[in-house]
């Protein structure tokens, strides 16, 4: 159930699936996703401006703090596949969402490609911070 009047981080869960199964996204600390569209515009001889927005797939991102080398392994063997003269591996990912009056809103994303925008920074004690990007080409509500 939700603690607040209002949607925040904790109300969200994240699940990402790939062939091989589910990859384990230890110490999730943001997440964020956008819909990409793209514009159509027509002016019309009238002097009347019409437009659209066409659906063109979605991403965003996963900043994690490193809990383990799940999501380092799983890029390693994707791009090892595609080197290897395999296809590009793509997934499905789930979104949770607990809302502010105890429903769940699940939303899934599905042919799901993922890149590796940072595998962090090492240094003495700090943790190290990661960033999973990825894009998708539909979203839809289940």
């Amino acid at each position: 159930m939700s603690f607040t009047a209002f949607s925040v981080g904790r109300d969200t869960q994240l699940v990402v699936m790939v062939p091989s199964g589910r990859i384990d996204l230890t110490y999730v600390t943001a997440f964020e996703s956008h819909q990409l569209t793209q514009s159509v515009r027509v002016a019309r001889m009238d002097g009347v401006n019409m437009g659209t927005e066409l659906p063109k797939g979605w991403e965003g991102a996963f900043e994690l703090d490193r809990g383990n080398s799940s999501v380092d392994d799983f890029i390693a063997a994707m791009e090892q596949q595609y080197l290897n003269g395999g296809g590009s591996v793509t997934g499905t990912m789930y979104q949770y969402i607990t809302e502010p009056d105890g429903s769940t809103s699940t939303y899934q994303y599905d042919g799901v490609s993922f890149r590796l925008a940072s595998s962090g920074t090492w240094r003495g004690d700090a943790s190290v911070k990661q960033k999973l990007e990825f894009f998708a080409a539909t979203r839809r509500r289940i």
